[in-house]
């Protein structure tokens, strides 16, 4: 499985499938388990090259007849589920609101570009076809940053957040994949070029829309 840091941590949260029935519910067949990365029997794989976010030591680990002592067990045998749901309340929000921060740069970056930009003698701005996108992505980063800060302020109340905190995570992930696209139209064919910051940007976006759970099981949990 991959994990993130997992070249750095010193210890694994992991979900294991703990109850032998085949139809028990997922919310008693898993528990969840503290794991001393330096375990025996814990192999760790290169760091995995990834299409974007590629600061991210992410990881294969496998696990081979890794003994792991009761006292690493969270809270009792069969209530992984409950604790992935929980934290997952408190950190998609966070989530949300760094596809939000990338939206709003590849915003800033495409408005400064089609200011500048000049063809048939005006900025590029100026034309129709071009002015409306940066408008239209400014009300999607407005919307997708209200929607975190709602989901954050039920975190802060110490409310339970799944609703908001689930749309949250879905919508600001989808903006920054259509801003961060939007963006890489106005540069036109620079937007395509490593030069230009907007490539990356897309590329990064994508991890908002499959981390965290992937928006298709976001949409289905709020």
């Amino acid at each position: 499985m991959w994990i993130t840091n997992g070249g750095k941590a010193n210890w694994y949260f992991l979900l294991a499938h703990t109850d032998p029935h085949p139809k028990a519910p997922a919310s008693k067949a898993f528990t969840g388990l503290i794991v001393e990365a330096n375990s025996p029997g814990i192999q760790i794989g290169r760091k995995e090259m990834n299409m974007g976010q590629c600061c991210s030591d992410t990881r294969d680990i496998v696990f081979e007849d890794v003994r792991v002592p009761k006292e690493n067990v969270l809270i009792a045998e069969g209530a992984g589920f409950k604790i992935t749901m929980g934290s997952s309340d408190k950190t998609r929000p966070p989530v949300a609101a760094r596809a939000v921060g990338l939206a709003k740069r590849a915003l800033d970056e495409a408005t400064k570009y089609a200011l500048e930009r000049k063809t048939l003698g005006k900025p590029i701005v100026e034309h129709q076809a071009v002015s409306f996108m940066p408008a239209e992505m400014a009300m999607k980063v407005e919307l997708a940053r209200m929607a975190y800060q709602r989901a954050a302020w039920d975190v802060e109340a110490g409310c339970r957040s799944t609703y908001y905190a689930s749309i949250a995570k879905a919508f600001a992930g989808d903006v920054a994949n259509q801003v961060a696209t939007d963006a890489v139209q106005i540069f036109g064919g620079n937007g395509f070029n490593t030069e230009y910051p907007v490539e990356r940007l897309r590329r990064d976006a994508k991890i908002y829309q499959v981390s965290k759970r992937d928006n298709n099981h976001c949409s289905k949990e709020d």
